[in-house]
């Protein structure tokens, strides 16, 4: 098996259709991904407390890509305390204050200077504004269909791995 078994494009069309919030948030939240990363690198060449927020950015995508997509808790080696970090936000209502959380510190990057930031800031608010919304409908929290169903909690690391692979 390769990895792109397990991804499902058609999935994609299923999933703008669903209208569950859930996978609206999750795919703003891995849309940021990219732009905390970007963002966060093209904003760290400022002579001003900004680089203390671009840091942080960085470091916010890097861990959304862990909340995100799950599986590559099994393939890269993590600490318990961190995948048990991770684990707490597999319901709509803790990611909803989980992406409030982080975009309240790229909004505080305002009170510094107004930067690019502000586009991950208002991404973060966007995907929190889906979770909450998924949970005060009594949305099930779902994952995009864009990746496979198999249960990566069920695999040990290796099998990961090498189904991926």
């Amino acid at each position: 098996m390769a990895f792109t078994d397990y991804l499902n494009f058609k999935g994609l069309g299923e999933d703008f259709k669903s209208r569950n919030f859930s996978i609206y948030g999750q795919w703003i939240a891995i849309i940021n991904i990219f732009f905390c990363l970007a963002l966060g690198i093209a904003n760290i060449f400022h002579f001003s407390l900004v680089i203390i927020f671009s840091i942080i950015s960085i470091v916010q995508g890097l861990v959304v890509v862990f909340v995100e997509v799950p599986f590559l808790l099994k393939i890269c080696p993590m600490s318990a305390n961190f995948i048990e970090f991770i684990n707490r936000f597999k319901q709509n209502w803790p990611r909803a204050g989980f992406y409030a959380g982080m975009a309240l510190v790229q909004w505080l990057s305002l009170i510094v200077q107004t930067t690019s930031l502000i586009v991950v800031a208002v991404l973060f608010t966007l995907s929190a504004g889906c979770y909450a919304y998924a949970a005060l409908a009594h949305q099930e929290f779902r994952n995009s269909n864009v990746v496979g169903d198999f249960d990566v909690e069920a695999l040990p690391a290796e099998a990961v791995v090498r189904n991926i692979l």
